[in-house]
């Protein structure tokens, strides 16, 4: 490399962002990394710094950081390599929407392998900016531009208003399978899949200016199956009336870049429910320790769930309350049975013990990273709104609102369910004491909520 080349890094987590620095620390002397950490401060650096690349963690402290990149006027100022958490195929589509040259699932193999992908991404930028120039010479001149199609890789296409096919380069039979003559004079929408032809029948619709759009799209090849095509199309105006008398597009299959995106994603699916299924399993194992209690986890994590549903909390974050709810008393594992299990009421020093079980479930829950979120259930469940609950007598809005919410699926499940040292409560009875202790025990800002949905419960 001759040049400097400038990163900024955007990147919140230290952790993560040193990671990724050391994985730099090897290569060329020539490159240079800048890091911010909120989105204010990456505005600041763009503005006023010019970069080579730019890798961007998804979520920051004060946003998203694909507002950053949405509308940008041309999609190749800079590429973006961006990172998630969180990978879905709906923020994969948003994100390469908005111009980023790769997207990323976070890991340490991916976080360690960033000089090859920022190198990958320098390339495929390089190359696309490239073709914008030849794009822009091809206008110029006829022959030209007939003289560069025959022998690009890509497929180039010039298309009537009406999207029939004017003349495509002969890498057709490589990318779509057909010969030029066989699609010369046909629609191009015609050939693609349905889901798309909707949005890319819309560079028909009147776009009249000179930017370059970039399209996603199945295209049907020539045997029967749909490949993916990616497009970089320009509407060219009559240079004497400036009306739209063209459309010249760029493809190139991408196939294969999807599949492998497919495969992330679904990868990460897999994991998701292997982290579920074990969290099921600890919530099991506990309920089988402690017949009396059997069924209470699964209840409680139910309800606790469509509480949260009518409060309207998103299900992102649904998820992790629903393992918080699973694992709320995962600390009583460290509970003797003599104390777990005795039949009558526990002595003081007995309920010492017992109110240690939240800080027990937060000491073996926390090192568990994809927990991280759902701790506040295990830990402040018997926190109470007056500030007379425990572990740490939090009160009032300090304690997290998962965990109010909780409290109250709780004690309604419990009381409402026969123990060794009483029997269950009336349902009119119950709901009348939760009444009594709005204020105290529980969120009177969320009771009102709770009690809606208890009434629609059997």
């Amino acid at each position: 490399m001759d040049e400097i080349i400038n990163i900024l890094l955007i990147e919140d987590e230290d952790p993560h962002a040193e990671l990724i620095q050391r994985a730099f620390e090897d290569q060329d002397s020539k490159i240079q990394i800048q890091r911010a950490k909120t989105l204010t401060e990456a505005r600041a650096q763009i503005s006023s710094s010019g970069f080579s690349l730019i890798i961007a963690d998804w979520r920051l402290p004060d946003g998203d950081s694909l507002e950053l990149f949405k509308n940008q006027p041309h999609p190749l100022n800079t590429p973006i390599i961006f990172m998630t958490s969180f990978g879905s195929e709906r923020l994969a589509v948003e994100a390469l929407k908005s111009g980023v040259s790769d997207y990323v699932v976070k890991s340490t193999e991916s976080m360690l392998d960033m000089p090859h992908l920022s190198e990958r991404a320098l390339q495929q930028w390089a190359a696309r900016a490239e073709h914008a120039r030849t794009q822009n010479a091809l206008r110029e001149s006829e022959s030209q531009f007939r003289l560069l199609a025959e022998n690009a890789t890509d497929m180039i296409a010039r298309l009537a208003m009406d999207g029939h096919m004017v003349y495509v380069s002969p890498a057709c039979k490589t990318i779509l399978g057909y010969l030029p003559e066989e699609l010369i004079g046909t629609n191009c929408l015609d050939l693609i899949h349905e889901e798309e032809r909707g949005f890319v029948g819309k560079l028909f619709g009147g776009k009249t200016d000179d930017d370059i759009y970039t399209v996603t799209y199945r295209a049907l090849h020539q045997n029967g199956h749909f490949v993916w095509l990616e497009s970089s199309a320009r509407v060219i105006h009559d240079r004497i009336t400036d009306s739209a008398v063209e459309i010249q597009t760029a493809s190139r299959d991408i196939t294969e870049r999807k599949n492998a995106e497919r495969a992330l994603i679904s990868a990460h699916e897999r994991l998701q429910e292997a982290y579920q299924k074990t969290i099921e399993g600890w919530a099991r194992a506990l309920d089988l320790r402690d017949r009396e209690t059997e069924g209470h986890t699964q209840r409680v994590t139910e309800l606790t769930v469509k509480v949260a549903e009518a409060l309207g909390v998103s299900s992102e974050e649904i998820i992790h309350i629903r393992r918080g709810a699973l694992l709320h008393d995962m600390g009583k594992i460290a509970i003797p049975d003599s104390i777990l299990q005795k039949p009558g009421t526990l002595n003081e020093d007995e309920w010492e013990k017992m109110r240690m079980h939240p800080m027990f479930a937060y000491e073996m829950l926390s090192p568990i990273a994809y927990l991280e979120r759902a701790l506040e259930i295990p830990l402040c469940h018997h926190e109470y709104w007056d500030g007379s609950g425990y572990p740490r007598g939090l009160k009032g809005e300090e304690i997290p609102l998962s965990a109010r919410l909780f409290t109250m699926v709780d004690v309604w499940d419990a009381l409402r369910s026969d123990r060794r040292y009483r029997k269950k409560m009336e349902r009119r009875e119950v709901l009348n004491y939760m009444k009594e202790k709005s204020g105290n025990l529980f969120d009177p800002n969320l009771l009102g909520v709770f009690l809606s949905v208890i009434e629609k419960e059997p």
